[in-house]
């Protein structure tokens, strides 16, 4: 019986390794036609959205533009990415080969499928939208979850999170049909699940980057340590405060408990000594963009205790902030590390991590009339998508490319 199951695996492994020599190199990793696609339908679908706003565009879309544009940003945009990570990071986490070569293509042309299916929704109906939509997260789940499950590596929460992340998009498609009363429940939850995403998986590989930069430039003292007891704490705080703010937002004793987690992150951000790596922009960028999860947390607490605050600055903190700044910090150190380049940031990535945070600031500040409302709002959506044009630029043609150290791998 072992002897079997040893074979079979076997074969699987030889078909995979045969299926990633064939395969073009754009699809012999998740985080090629995800980083790519991902940002470049995050840019139209702002450009669609800013024209929307202008009277220039009407969308075929049954969902309102604002609605859209929340959908597509989180459930287009933020999706590709997570799926790009999830089943680039699987691998590491199992020790099995990538999906590569016609399955990655079938999942990648489902999650295209899904933008046009939104998008084009008055057309071919809203239920058909919301099941090749919601059909891609499924699709992820349980490709991720068999990986997983096969080598019963501890990462399976991660999978269910995303599981969950695709629960929230069918609520979200619900709320937009007006199936369900709160119509903002599911783009609610899917930011609480991406932020619980960042505290987890952020809480593992920035201590660890920054603690490997350190250590390279002879620091002795003061390193990040391993996550502790007190970071599953911080996680759990975290959970419930979200959980709180998806099912009950105006509830006050939620913006304590936001409040009190925002805290949390904020100490736990500290331990990990961050502005020791201001030398390193692939590294200080993660922790830039950690840092709008207390921010993000605190502005929305204080929104809920009723604060002279826009609850759109408080929830972009955490959306233009938190989400874009790891990701794009995400997708630049990882697709040079996937295609054997060094881990440095040309003058480009820098510009493009200003641009991000740059964009963030000029988006939280411009509801609470910190700057002028519209030329505000336009000026953070240049900064933005002109941060993901430069990474698409850059990183685009090594997305496209072999590996330098492997041209088969």
């Amino acid at each position: 019986m072992n002897e079997a199951k040893t074979t079979r695996g076997e074969r699987m492994l030889a078909l995979r390794r045969a299926r990633m020599a064939a395969s073009p190199p754009f699809l012999r990793g998740a985080f090629r036609p995800f980083f790519f696609l991902g940002p470049l339908w995050a840019v139209v679908a702002l450009t669609l959205w800013l024209c929307t706003l202008a009277g220039v565009v009407t969308l075929p879309a049954t969902l309102d533009p604002l609605a859209w544009h929340r959908h597509e940003m989180l459930f287009g945009f933020v999706g590709a990415v997570v799926a790009g990570f999830l089943l680039t990071a699987i691998p590491n986490w199992t020790g099995r080969l990538p999906i590569a070569g016609t399955p990655l293509a079938a999942l990648t042309g489902l999650w295209l499928a899904g933008r046009f299916a939104v998008l084009y929704s008055s057309y071919i109906g809203t239920m058909l939208a919301a099941v090749i939509d919601l059909g891609f997260y499924l699709l992820l789940a349980a490709v991720a979850g068999r990986e997983v499950v096969a080598t019963k590596n501890r990462n399976l929460p991660v999978v269910g999170l995303v599981l969950l992340f695709g629960i929230a998009n069918g609520l979200d498609h619900a709320a937009g049909s007006g199936l369900i009363r709160d119509r903002d429940i599911g783009w609610r939850a899917a930011i609480a699940l991406v932020v619980l995403m960042i505290s987890l998986i952020g809480g593992r590989i920035i201590p660890s980057f920054t603690r490997n930069w350190m250590t390279k430039q002879g620091m002795k003292e003061g390193l990040p340590g391993q996550p502790t007891r007190f970071d599953l704490a911080v996680i759990g705080v975290t959970a419930l405060a979200l959980l709180g703010w998806t099912i009950a937002p105006e509830a006050a004793a939620v913006a304590w408990v936001l409040a009190g987690a925002a805290l949390l992150q904020l100490v736990r951000l500290a331990r990990w000594r961050g502005w020791r790596t201001v030398r390193d922009p692939l590294v200080i960028i993660l922790h830039i963009g950690y840092l709008w999860v207390p921010v993000g947390l605190l502005l929305i607490a204080a929104a809920g205790l009723g604060a002279p605050l826009s609850r759109s600055a408080a929830v972009h903190a955490l959306t233009a902030g938190a989400m874009a700044t790891m990701i794009l910090a995400v997708m630049s150190r990882a697709t040079l590390g996937h295609t054997g380049r060094s881990l440095k940031a040309d003058g480009g990535t820098v510009l493009a991590c200003i641009l991000i945070t740059v964009g963030a600031l000029l988006r939280v500040a411009a509801p609470v009339g910190l700057v002028d409302y519209t030329i505000g709002i336009e000026a953070a959506a240049l900064c933005w998508g002109g941060a993901f044009l430069l990474f698409l630029a850059i990183y685009g043609p090594m997305l496209f490319a072999a590996r330098v150290d492997n041209p088969s791998g």
